[in-house]
């Protein structure tokens, strides 16, 4: 008897749980670009970059940064709920690009939705092993997918600005804290 209403009580905080981030990233396609840039929270970006790179780009060293370092470098749980947040507003930004080149903004759009969700389960994962304290050993690994999902999820959105609209890119590159002549090597399109 307890067992199925263990069960309802889990199927309705999963659907909660969905039905509000629904909601949340609704809202925020109702937010103009400006609004959207404003509304990203700061992340460590040296951290996330050397991760990101380290983990996208292996080299024959791949001890690469101490996870001790990765979790204080990032801000701990507040680094990951940062990231988490400010994964919304990076699809809704990817969105936002839509008019100026769809195709390739509904396919970088989806690419980056895959890797928020990538993001979502490496976080949830770190919480609840460091909630129910066990298989602490994983959540580096953890850690490392959270943090390069996250970077991926930047370069992509970069990448697609850098092709779609040369004008908005230097400020969103700003606010990733990117440098706008990495992407850009010939004379910048028109706006």
């Amino acid at each position: 008897m307890i067992a199925p209403v263990m069960l309802g009580i889990l199927l309705l905080l999963v659907v909660s749980y969905t039905w509000y981030q629904n909601i949340a990233t609704r809202r925020l396609y109702n937010f103009s670009w400006n609004d959207l840039l404003g509304k990203l929270e700061p992340v460590p970006k040296v951290t996330v970059a050397q991760v990101g790179n380290e983990y996208l780009n292996p080299g024959p060293n791949q001890l690469g940064l101490e996870p001790a370092d990765i979790w204080l470098g990032l801000g701990g749980l507040e680094g990951l709920r940062r990231m988490r947040r400010n994964a919304r507003i990076l699809i809704a930004l990817a969105t936002y690009a839509e008019p100026w080149n769809f195709t390739e903004s509904v396919i970088v759009r989806e690419r980056m939705r895959q890797d928020a969700r990538h993001l979502e389960r490496a976080a949830l994962q770190i919480r609840m092993r460091m909630m129910l304290h066990m298989g602490q050993v994983r959540i580096v690994f953890h850690l490392y997918d959270s943090v390069a999902a996250y970077h991926l999820m930047t370069k992509r959105l970069l990448a697609l600005y850098c092709s779609s609209h040369a004008g908005l890119y230097p400020r969103l590159a700003q606010a990733l804290s990117e440098n706008p002549s990495q992407y850009i090597s010939a004379p910048q399109a028109e706006i």
